[in-house]
């Protein structure tokens, strides 16, 4: 823990009368040091502890805006291993799996025949997939906040013709980002 040694007469995170030192930009005591550093390695348990504050009614502006803060960086080259699997009509794709820390955050599938119109259909939907579940697993294991806004963000890049799947899902469920 890299901290300033400063004496100061309180805690400006809990209020303690004890000396303090200088903590994620604030003066804290030993127990608030402890916790901050706690939170800086494991940020999701925020979320755990978080229906526990306000007696137990967190509103969602303050849940979001707390998510927001937790949001990892995500690294420009990321680790992967990449699979080659062949489907029932015999055609081979690749799966390529990326990893931060040894767990999955990104999948992309590919395949050599890209030219044949049925299966350019079959792709854009796969290339749905494959974004969606990207997503979830950077929610899962980096703590990313999951919106709608970014579920469209990648529903709309997976679409390859106007009309196909991908681009009617993305104008039907858009209808919903005023809501939400």
């Amino acid at each position: 823990m890299d901290v300033e040694k400063i004496s100061s007469p309180f805690c400006q995170l809990c209020g303690a009368e004890e000396q303090t030192v200088r903590e994620a930009g604030f003066q804290a005591c030993s127990s608030c040091c402890t916790l901050v550093e706690t939170l800086k390695k494991n940020p999701s348990i925020i979320d755990k502890v978080l229906p526990y504050i306000q007696d137990g009614r967190v509103s969602q502006s303050n849940r979001t805006a707390i998510k927001r803060q937790t949001d990892p960086e995500f690294p420009e080259v990321l680790d992967g291993k990449r699979y080659r699997a062949i489907d029932r009509d015999q055609n081979k794709w690749y799966l390529s799996v990326s990893e931060v820390d040894g767990h999955p955050v990104e999948v992309f599938a590919s395949t050599a025949f890209d030219r044949d119109h049925e299966l350019q259909s079959r792709i854009s939907n796969l290339t749905t997939i494959t974004r969606l579940i990207s997503l979830i697993l950077r929610h899962i294991f980096l703590n990313e906040e999951l919106t709608l806004k970014k579920c469209l963000k990648q529903i709309q890049r997976s679409s390859r013709n106007k009309n196909d799947l991908p681009d009617m899902l993305y104008r039907v469920l858009s209808r919903y980002v005023e809501a939400t």
